[in-house]
């Protein structure tokens, strides 16, 4: 496993984390010990939660997957082995179940949220908290243009940042990051940090993968010069990389065919893409999901490549990416398909 730093700061994650949205829906209390116990025989010391998970978020199961965590970190006493992160939830109409459906991130919201976390985790700190979308109106969750609200502001950026100061004086916290941020929003963060000496954010969490490159327009040169690396989720497109829903394809328990409000995923540009991907794979003689990751893997403004799984043979699959070195020939056919299927998966 490789390991890189988080920002600026002194922490190092493996470059692949170990993503839990699926415990508590998809997957058992037992069944994400497994994982969690088989990612860091493999090397991962990254995970990567959020007070909403599981995902499809509802009332009857928020909070579920830091509860697991929890358990597993009483039981294994591994808290000192692990990068653990998590985020605080936005404003959103389709979370009225979280904090009675005010979810602004100001000083009461964010503080609330983080000490429920740290119940369920079972744990003293977090070393990453990320805000998960931002609290202003703007572009993100599958949308490529911008539409200007200036009614809808949100919490000032400046004062959102101040709690999470507090939260890292208090110790309470180590470092801090973004989730589903623009451009202008991550630099706004990185500017106010400079002008006032405040905590400086180390990540952003963004979808990244070979349906969805949009990271690489302004975000990608921002990692690098700010060093506020990517920690790309949904990495195989919510696993339409994998080639599993082609053809009409609808696996039973899979995700998209179960919840059909992820189907950005699989519209006719990304299937026709996503056979392109498959092809350009088993042509090579790869599999169709490890070249997918390790292409993400292998971005030099990455910090770690977030991934996902429902099953131990999944798991084995992603974490195998890590060792998968892609030839030019592939990487070549790669830019050729992302050049007639741009970014086709917002």
């Amino acid at each position: 496993m490789d390991y890189r730093p988080l920002g600026k700061s002194q922490i190092k994650v493996s470059r692949l984390c170990l993503g839990t949205m699926t415990w508590g829906e998809q997957n058992s209390e037992q069944e994400a010990h497994q994982q969690l116990d088989y990612a860091l025989e493999r090397g991962i010391n990254f995970i990567d939660t959020a007070e909403l998970y599981p995902v499809p978020p509802k009332g009857e199961t928020v909070g579920r997957t830091e509860s697991y965590i929890g358990s597993w970190l009483q039981r294994r006493g591994r808290r000192d082995r692990v990068i653990l992160a998590s985020k605080v939830a936005g404003r959103a109409d389709w979370i009225s179940h979280i904090r009675g459906g005010r979810q602004i991130l100001d000083r009461a919201n964010i503080e609330q949220a983080l000490h429920a976390s740290l119940r369920r985790l079972q744990t003293d700190y977090l070393d990453l908290y990320q805000l998960h979308w931002p609290d202003r109106h703007t572009n993100f969750f599958g949308q490529l243009g911008y539409q200007h609200h200036p009614d809808n502001p949100g919490a000032a950026i400046e004062a959102t940042l101040e709690v999470l100061t507090s939260l890292v004086d208090s110790g309470k916290v180590r470092q801090i990051g973004l989730s589903n941020e623009t451009p202008w929003g991550v630099m706004r963060f990185v500017q106010l940090a400079e002008q006032r000496g405040l905590p400086r954010i180390v990540s952003v969490q963004n979808p990244y993968s070979l349906l969805n490159r949009s990271f690489e327009i302004g975000l990608a040169e921002i990692a690098h010069r700010e060093q506020t690396g990517l920690l790309a989720y949904s990495p195989l497109g919510f696993g339409v990389l994998t080639g599993k829903y082609l053809n009409g394809a609808w696996p039973a328990a899979a995700r998209i065919s179960r919840w059909q409000r992820f189907d950005r995923y699989i519209n006719p540009q990304a299937q026709q893409a996503t056979a392109d991907y498959v092809a350009l794979a088993r042509t090579h003689g790869l599999d169709p999901a490890q070249m997918a990751l390790s292409y993400v893997n292998s971005r030099s403004f990455l910090t770690s490549t977030i991934i996902g799984a429902t099953n131990m043979e999944q798991l084995r699959t992603d974490i195998d990416s890590i060792d998968v070195n892609l030839p030019a020939e592939v990487l070549a056919g790669i830019e050729d398909i992302h050049r007639r299927y741009p970014n086709p998966s917002p």
